[in-house]
């Protein structure tokens, strides 16, 4: 007798030998935690070993690669019932020096044709889905590391989730040969696009869609293919080399999550500066200005730090893909809109400085006509006498 538990078998071993794409999925996940994490006693999390992450390129460089190394977490792998049966997730954790936190998931996967993969965006299991087990691990961790970390946040703000689809190369052609990546996403340009924007339903993907989707694209050899969209992105390589693309767009990923939070924080500030200057707060202003001292200061080495993680030299494979990112997410207008919260910050503080001054000189005005008036008093006293 076949059991339902034989069929599904079945099923998958026929869908693994037909399959014409393999790889994995992988989700970023990035948090803000903390103002900063302090590292120096950190040895373990969730149970598992705590090391340094480093990465290699395998594509043009400088001689001394200089990389952000963050702490490295490889959590126990997850084993649930995904769109094609059983699965494992490798789930690891990455900590960084800004406060933040990158969480990543790897689910492999072997299909017969990408709109299979549109599921994967917003991946369920039997009992359950992706995004609820990340939050609820993303509190895990937050709980566990409290000792370690500097001004926390009170609570878990949204992430900023994205994934990405890599596919191992080389790629075949309809006949079995094997195709050059670029010719490769040249026949098949709206079917990745529907990829990257979850669309069920290629044919209902206009021209101009399908271009806008996928024009932001880089290949170094004639195997590899990256594609950078807003809210996804496909890699096509050898899967030795996945990793240094990943890495990228996770920082790009985490550096936006921080723009982010740098936003709130700053927001947060000038409404509360207005509030007590127009004499609805409870703060004096020797207390607005104290914050707003504190608070540039803070900013400051915020803004380096998170400078430091995207640090590039050279021009590179890496670097370009770190451009075309950082282009889909538009981190410099992030970066412009801040500077520009930041120098209204700026404004508030030297309009109290001045103001401040000015009551200090008035005081010193008055203080010398009353001792001149005094001095005056004395000698015509002393006259009259």
């Amino acid at each position: 007798m076949i059991t339902a538990r034989q069929t599904a078998a079945d099923e998958r071993k026929s869908t693994a030998a037909t399959a014409r794409y393999r790889g994995v999925v992988v989700y970023l996940y990035a948090f803000d935690l903390a103002y900063d994490i302090n590292p120096l006693a950190l040895r373990q999390l969730c149970g598992q070993p705590v090391a340094d992450y480093c990465v290699d390129t395998s594509k043009r460089s400088p001689r001394y690669l200089m990389l952000h190394r963050p702490l490295l977490v490889r959590l126990t792998p997850w084993e649930r019932i995904g769109p094609h049966g059983p699965v494992r997730l490798e789930v690891t954790a990455k900590l960084f020096p800004v406060g933040a936190m990158s969480l990543s998931v790897r689910v492999p996967f072997a299909v017969s044709d990408l709109q299979e993969l549109v599921e994967y965006h917003d991946l369920t299991f039997t009992n359950g889905d992706l995004y609820t087990e990340v939050r609820q691990l993303a509190e895990k961790i937050r709980e566990e590391l409290k000792s370690h970390f500097v001004r926390p946040v009170e609570r878990l703000e949204e992430e900023e989730a994205y994934t990405v689809f890599c596919l191992e190369s080389p790629l075949c052609a309809e006949d079995g040969g094997k195709i050059r990546a670029e010719s490769w996403l040249a026949q098949h340009r709206r079917e990745v696009a529907a990829l990257l924007t979850q669309e069920p339903n290629e044919e209902t993907l206009s021209a101009q869609e399908a271009e806008e989707s996928t024009n932001l694209y880089l290949s170094y050899y004639e195997d590899d293919l990256t594609v950078v969209d807003w809210d996804a992105a496909l890699v096509v390589d050898n899967p030795q080399e996945f990793e240094e693309t990943l890495y990228i767009l996770e920082l790009a990923n985490l550096q936006l999550a921080e723009l982010e939070a740098y936003d709130r924080l700053l927001d947060d500030a000038i409404e509360r500066s207005y509030r007590d200057l127009s004499g609805q707060g409870t703060r004096s202003r020797s207390q607005v200005m104290r914050e707003l001292r504190e608070l540039k200061i803070d900013l400051a080495r915020f803004n380096d730090e998170l400078s430091n993680i995207t640090k590039f030299f050279g021009d590179w494979h890496l670097a370009r893909i770190y451009q075309a990112v950082s282009h889909r997410f538009h981190l410099a207008d992030w970066h412009r809109v801040l500077d520009g919260k930041l120098k209204t910050l700026d404004e508030i503080y030297h309009f109290l400085n001045a103001d401040r001054t000015n009551r200090w000189m008035l005081v010193l005005e008055a203080t010398i006509v009353l001792l001149f008036i005094i001095d005056l008093a004395v000698i015509v006293m002393g006259v009259g006498k």
